[in-house]
């Protein structure tokens, strides 16, 4: 007999390690979804399925690498079901100036911010048609406001959200599709800056304004959240003390 999945929305989540991804694991299983939480981490993936104690399962997988992808597909829709919601949330920000010394972070952020993004999508994009799918990629200011200091992770999101607004268009009625594009938010993501000067600006900033993890996890919930009728297509939100 084929497998009995519970009627109960399937949510992906990339890079749900830890901060965003792993708050919004935590407000969409508040909604009553069953989740499937993507990373590399998958010890910390298992600690927050624990502490969930709904249907969610923790599968170890990089987004740029497409068989672990395809594997991890598989995986949800033999365990819980096609997909109805994907966030593409997994992301690196390494800050610093644009040269040869940075030439490795460069690549990481693209391989990862933006073709990473690419690769879930396209890889899980039959699940979300098969039912009214909603596709959301987590975006930055950064995407608005590039700045010095900040050149490949802003080309990063400056190519999300074109690539975002064009999936809008060419993925309308079937699939929904968001763009969130937070300010400072309190995460890891200044742990990984290799650039010493660019690594204690970021921290300074974030230190004085930034907002949680789950005050963004709370905006992506409440937008796939809405009557089919309606989209949240694009959602900028910044600490309320941030200029820039």
């Amino acid at each position: 007999m084929p497998e009995q999945h519970s009627t109960k929305p399937v949510a992906v989540i990339t890079g749900a390690s830890s901060g965003i991804g792993a708050a919004t694991a935590r407000a969409l299983a508040a909604h009553g979804y069953q989740l499937a939480l993507l990373a590399r981490r998958v010890d910390r993936l298992e600690e927050l399925t624990d502490q969930l104690g709904g249907p969610a399962i923790a599968i170890a997988a990089d987004v740029t690498d497409r068989d672990a992808l395809v594997a991890a597909a598989d995986q949800v829709e033999q365990q819980l079901g096609s997909a109805d919601v994907l966030v593409n949330n997994a992301g690196v920000m390494l800050l610093g100036p644009f040269g040869s010394t940075q030439r490795e972070e460069a690549r990481r952020m693209v391989e990862v911010n933006l073709l990473g993004a690419m690769t879930a999508t396209e890889v899980f994009l039959d699940q979300l048609r098969d039912g009214d799918g909603d596709l959301v990629n987590i975006s930055s200011v950064a995407g608005r406001t590039a700045r010095a200091g900040n050149a490949v992770y802003a080309a990063t999101k400056w190519g999300t959200n074109g690539w975002s607004e064009a999936l809008r268009q060419e993925l309308q009625p079937d699939i929904r599709v968001t763009v969130i594009e937070p300010g400072a938010v309190a995460t890891e993501l200044t742990d990984h800056i290799t650039d010493p000067a660019a690594k204690q600006g970021a921290e300074q900033l974030y230190t004085q304004l930034a907002i949680t993890a789950d005050d963004v996890a709370e905006v992506i919930a409440f937008a796939v959240t809405r009557p089919w009728r309606m989209t949240l297509n694009e959602i900028l939100l910044r600490p309320t003390a941030q200029t820039g």
